[in-house]
């Protein structure tokens, strides 16, 4: 049996762009939202830490799952196996282009 594939997903928060490994994504019930669930960070039991995978360890410690808005989703990636989650600091002259977010039809009533 194969094994579960893992998904990098990168993204926008607060000013930073986040690196993270999950084995299961899909779309939310949540209108424009993805979730993200069964996040896999590397052993923490290795002599050199990186603060920044530290930081998403402790921000995500004891998450079932997370609901990531779609206009923050930078890509997702299915990967052959996980890497180094990282958050680092968003550099550079562009910016993330805000929006704006229309409503699914309502249902007939």
């Amino acid at each position: 049996m194969a094994s579960k594939p893992i998904y990098r997903v990168v993204f926008h928060n607060q000013g930073e762009v986040w690196e993270l490994y999950a084995r299961e994504i899909f779309q939310s019930e949540l209108w424009g939202f993805i979730e993200v669930e069964e996040l896999v960070f590397e052993d923490a039991s290795k002599l050199v830490v990186d603060p920044s995978s530290d930081k998403l360890r402790r921000t995500f410690e004891g998450v079932n799952r997370s609901y990531i808005p779609l206009n923050s989703i930078v890509r997702i990636d299915e990967v052959e196996r996980e890497g180094v989650a990282k958050a680092v600091k968003a550099e550079g002259k562009v910016a993330e282009f805000p929006r704006p977010m229309s409503w699914p039809p309502r249902g007939e009533e």
